[in-house]
């Protein structure tokens, strides 16, 4: 099969590249494969991190992507779907996280559409987690371009039907992240990461916007004694100043271990492996690659009962679901989680990760183009 695959490639970074990396390298196993990405995949002004682009300490896949969408010039549209038509593929694979992204990559589907190739948008979000009064109607526009769909969890799923009933879709979950290297004996980690050796550690890991409930958190830890430290690992999406006056307030702010940046490839074993749990406090997700970096270092979760969280940790038994919103039932359920047995979600995180491979998603995906 002839496949086009247009989404976010080396020269930028982030967790959307690094699954797109990881499935350009399963599918061109059995199939043809060109991936194409972006000339511009936002305008500075709308992109709120330091950088989208790979820096000297990533570890990224360099895949040789065709950069020939600029999502901020209109007329690069027709002429990125007329790049890609010289290709004839059979298929055309993108991804969508934002409405931002509907008019761009919808008129490249439309035009592809037209010459008889079928497309299959991967969904990390259907509808935002910050909402803006035009998400739906760009969205539900943008998903009337394609001819199917993969969604990686129940609540993305039942968002896709809501706007486009009866859409063509397949429900996959999320495969692991298996780049980042070999766990790191925990003591070491914790050494090179100057974090006490011998006190309950908790993860917080990844870009740090408010939907994901840090503030939460960090009162939660604050409820709990002082044989517990929390890990706060992730570049913060706007001021990160509300959660340091937050932490200046607690009663023992040295129990906080702030690295509020990028956090590079090669960093991301000592994070995973000093910890002994990983904790997603969201106040609303759909799925989470933290998730399957978690499963990657054998590593237990904790997190609220949003969007498809618990497909991933409850049905699978690999951590415990936090019932209410709260700091305090935040707070209570660490405390529950220290009073378990972790090897007995470490054997069935073991267990799934022989389940959830790139090469598994590859074949589904493909086969499901098929039945379109």
């Amino acid at each position: 099969m002839k496949i086009a695959y247009l989404s976010t490639f080396y020269p930028f970074r982030g967790g959307i590249a690094q699954f797109n990396a990881n499935l350009y390298e399963a599918l061109k196993k059995k199939h043809e494969v060109t991936p194409y990405t972006f000339k511009r995949q936002y305008p500075d002004f709308l992109f709120p991190g330091k950088t989208q682009y790979v820096t000297a300490d990533d570890q990224p896949y360099i895949i040789p992507s065709k950069q020939v969408l600029d999502t901020a010039n209109p007329l690069t549209y027709l002429s990125a779907a007329s790049e890609i038509k010289k290709q004839k593929p059979d298929l055309l694979i993108m991804k969508y996280w934002m409405s931002y992204f509907a008019p761009s990559l919808g008129t490249v589907a439309r035009q592809l559409k037209k010459e008889g190739c079928k497309v299959i948008t991967i969904l990390d979000n259907v509808i935002p987690h910050e909402q803006k009064f035009f998400d739906k109607a760009f969205t539900t526009w943008f998903l009337k371009q394609n001819s199917g769909f993969i969604a990686m969890s129940q609540s993305v799923q039942q968002d896709l039907l809501t706007l486009l009933p009866g859409a063509p879709h397949l429900l996959k979950a999320h495969p692991l992240y298996d780049h980042f290297g070999a766990i790191v004996n925990p003591r070491d980690a914790r050494q090179q990461l100057n974090l006490d050796p011998d006190k309950k550690t908790l993860l917080f890991f990844g870009l740090i916007r408010d939907y994901k409930g840090l503030d939460l958190l960090i009162e939660a830890v604050n409820q709990l004694d002082d044989s517990y430290q929390l890990i706060i690992a992730g570049e913060s999406y706007g001021s990160f100043d509300k959660y340091k006056e937050q932490i200046k307030n607690t009663t023992n702010p040295d129990r906080y271990k702030v690295f509020n940046r990028y956090i590079s490839d090669n960093e991301v074993p000592l994070f995973f492996s000093a910890a002994d749990v990983c904790i997603l406090p969201y106040r609303s997700a759909t799925q989470s690659g933290i998730t399957s970096i978690a499963y990657h270092f054998e590593l237990p979760l904790l997190a609220t009962r949003t969007g498809g969280l618990a497909e991933t940790i409850e049905t699978p038994d690999v951590g415990l679901m936090i019932p209410d919103i709260s700091a305090s039932s935040m707070a209570e359920t660490i405390r529950q989680f220290y009073e378990q047995d972790r090897n007995h979600f470490v054997k069935n995180i073991q267990h799934e990760k022989s389940e959830l491979t790139w090469d598994r998603f590859a074949d589904a995906l493909t086969t499901f183009s098929m039945t379109l």
